[in-house]
């Protein structure tokens, strides 16, 4: 005899729809959107004479862990730098006015992101400030082509004089 009603009927929809609710949060979560759950964003400007492959959202990390995103990449027209905006979340407003960023990449070809490295400066960086000190983004394309093309094979301090060690600086005895 099985038992049917409204009430069973309402009970099985709204463990579906709250199924469903739970995946929709764990498809946008996976994927580094918030809700603005958390302490608010903390907003820093970066500029970079290069920024290679970087993107809009892609991750900025302080020792391995992401603690924001990249959330624009804007050109300076009149110094011709590009200009990096990270929002980074509310519980890291505490970084030392020293802090320096580099944009590297996750792997050989991976992603590339923004990381953070702290200083140790008493001063905070306040919401809106400029982190001054940055390292570009390396052209790994442009470093090989360097290397291949500039005679980088030869091998270095290699001479014309013979193995013996006949032009070895003599060592000097013991006492």
């Amino acid at each position: 005899m099985a038992i049917r009603g409204p009430r069973l009927e309402f009970s099985v929809g709204a463990f579906l729809l709250l199924a469903l609710a739970s995946l929709l949060v764990l498809a946008v979560a996976s994927t580094n959107q918030r809700f603005g759950i958390g302490g608010g964003d903390y907003v820093l400007t970066a500029r970079f004479s290069q920024v290679g492959q970087l993107r809009k959202q892609a991750p900025v990390k302080v020792g391995g862990v992401t603690i924001g995103q990249v959330a624009d990449i804007q050109l300076d027209p009149v110094k011709y730098d590009s200009i990096v905006t990270l929002a980074l979340d509310g519980k890291f407003k505490d970084l030392p006015a020293d802090t320096s960023a580099g944009i590297f990449t996750s792997g050989l070809l991976g992603e590339s992101y923004i990381g953070l490295q702290p200083g140790g400066d008493p001063d905070v960086l306040q919401s809106g400030d400029e982190i001054v000190f940055t390292q570009p983004a390396v052209d790994l394309i442009q470093l090989v082509g360097k290397y291949m093309f500039s005679g980088g094979g030869a091998a270095s301090g290699a001479s014309d004089n013979d193995s013996t060690g006949a032009d070895a600086p003599a060592t000097e005895p013991q006492p």
